[in-house]
């Protein structure tokens, strides 16, 4: 399977506010350990305040530009751990290397050198601001990833809902329906198999659109075995005006795709086009697990009469349903050399 598509970059970061108010909020709690409350007169405060908020003020800038350049790089939930780390590796290196500078500076500034417990006393302090700086920005991105997880499963509940109700074409209740067909089943003459056998697949069309309404994948397998009753169903009407070719590797079942999503481009290519003993409709289902896709493709001779033409809601729906799974790749529409062609990703199992 290919690679998880990455998850939207952090290009803009609202982040004003805190960057005026947090930056001299925390030169001051730096400076608490170095006793700045026990400075003889407020205009040394001031001195010493500023130029702690010089120092913040780089430090906070420089691990912000840190953190937005390592999430573009490892954008996805499974890569945290690893920006993490060299996230808190290079910042560290940095006011490390920073400390020991001005430190050296100072100490020659004031004719002495840098001590090993002075160095490890302000890379500590300097070590603060860095630490908040990265909590601060992976908590924003957390809760940032949360709500829109959030918002995602919320478009995804309604877009189901809107495939469902294409799917049943209906405004009767789907259970009303279901055990109106058991209930037809049973009243029809033993002797009349081929009545009772359309009446159970219908049945089981409607089972199936029932235990799917609240799942967002479903295995392939699944989705194949009801769109084959789905097909047999039209059989009875099309015969040998629709001829179905098949070819699904067994590597490729365990897979997923969205419930009732093959059946909507089986049922758009019966609806839209002509299947008659002149030009009878080929409708090709084909698994590729080495490219991650399952196509749906029919021969494209769209009706002239009778149904009006289509208005593209349906693949509308479908491919915003993939975006919201967060497919690793989008879906694929073409129509060419005769043949209208969609290409739905294949999910990881869940």
């Amino acid at each position: 399977m290919p690679e998880a598509a990455p998850l939207p970059n952090p290009i803009r970061i609202n982040d004003r506010w805190f960057l005026l108010i947090g930056i001299p909020v925390l030169a001051l709690l730096v400076l608490l350990p170095r006793g700045i409350l026990h400075v003889p007169s407020v205009p040394v405060f001031l001195v010493n305040w500023v130029i702690s908020i010089g120092f913040t003020c780089s430090f906070w800038l420089t691990g912000r530009a840190l953190w937005i350049a390592l999430f573009r790089r490892f954008p996805r939930v499974e890569q945290t751990s690893r920006r993490l780390w060299l996230l808190a590796s290079i910042n560290t290196l940095i006011t490390a290397a920073v400390t020991l500078i001005l430190g050296s500076i100072a100490g020659l500034l004031q004719d002495g050198h840098l001590t090993w417990s002075t160095f490890w006393f302000e890379f500590g302090l300097n070590m603060v601001p860095t630490i908040v700086i990265q909590l601060i920005y992976e908590s924003w991105n957390f809760f940032r990833q949360w709500a829109e997880n959030v918002r995602r499963a919320e478009q995804l509940q309604s877009a189901g809902v809107q495939s469902q109700l294409e799917a049943l074409q209906s405004q009767l209740d789907p259970h009303f329906l279901f055990n109106s067909l058991n209930t037809l089943s049973a009243l029809i003459e033993p002797e009349n198999e081929p009545a009772q056998q359309f009446v159970e697949q219908l049945s089981d069309v409607y089972r199936y659109v029932l235990l799917a309404r609240d799942r967002t994948t479903v295995p392939l397998s699944e989705e194949l075995a009801f769109v084959e009753t789905y097909l047999a169903l039209h059989k009875v009407r099309f015969r040998d005006n629709l001829r179905v070719v098949q070819h699904i590797p067994a590597a490729a079942l365990p897979l997923h795709v969205a419930p009732l999503s093959i059946q909507l481009l089986v049922e758009n290519a019966l609806k839209h086009n002509v299947a008659s003993r002149e030009h009878p409709l080929e409708l090709r289902l084909r698994a590729e697990v080495a490219t991650g896709y399952f196509l749906v493709e029919n021969t494209l001779r769209p009706r002239t009469a009778g149904l009006a033409a289509g208005t593209g809601t349906g693949l509308r729906n479908v491919r915003h349903r993939y975006e919201l799974l967060q497919a690793p790749q989008p879906v694929e529409v073409s129509a060419a050399d005769g043949w209208f062609r969609v290409r739905l990703p294949l999910l990881a199992a869940a």
